[in-house]
């Protein structure tokens, strides 16, 4: 695989440096920055995160991130709450996301008597089925990836993953050129790898 421009989307959120290892694990390096022009320009960018939605995305109206993100025409890839907030809006301190994708993110709850034992956050391995998108090998369906989230994105047409924990729920999503995960591929072995490969390869 050539070598390509690669940015991390720097933020007040945590697991970039996992991101920037697992893609050093590929043989390509990313530069971490919230410079608006090296984002624009980059070949491909990863929106990671690890942290609270409403102090997040301040953050990120703050600088102006908000604004670049949804403006950026070559592959995005979102990871966990990067995915959430790419959103219309969460549910975690009542958050206004960018809006690229078309659907709105909501806390986990038990849905009945038979599913009052589910544990919040949902936190472990667990399986993604239904794969709809070039960021999946077909060979994929049904394998784990890592999760860590008390937050989803309900289906809908933007689905290109499906896990099920009580009810199914969005694991990917991809509206045009956005991607994302809400498990984290640079946490998910040799599966995570394979996602980010083909991230890559778009």
């Amino acid at each position: 695989m050539s070598k390509q421009n690669i940015v991390i989307i720097k933020y007040n959120a945590g697991n970039i440096r996992s991101v920037s290892n697992a893609l050093k694990r590929l043989g390509q390096s990313a530069e971490i920055t919230d410079d608006k022009e090296k984002i624009a320009r980059a070949d491909k960018v990863i929106f990671p995160g690890v942290g609270e939605a409403s102090t997040t995305m301040e953050y990120l109206n703050g600088n102006g991130l908000s604004e670049i993100i949804p403006s950026i025409t070559k592959p995005v890839l979102g990871i966990c709450l990067g995915m959430q907030l790419m959103s219309k809006h969460s549910e975690e301190g009542n958050t206004d996301g960018m809006g690229i994708f078309n659907n709105s993110v909501v806390k986990f709850k038990a849905q009945n008597e038979k599913h009052r034992h589910i544990k919040i956050p949902h936190m472990g391995w667990n399986r993604i089925f239904d794969l709809k998108s070039d960021l999946f090998d077909s060979s994929l369906e049904g394998d784990f990836v890592y999760f860590v989230h008390s937050y989803y994105m309900p289906k809908g047409t933007e689905t290109v993953s499906t896990t099920d924990y009580g009810i199914p729920f969005s694991s990917a999503v991809q509206h045009n050129n956005f991607f994302a995960t809400q498990f984290h591929p640079e946490k998910s072995g040799s599966v995570g790898e394979r996602i980010l490969r083909n991230f890559l390869k778009l």
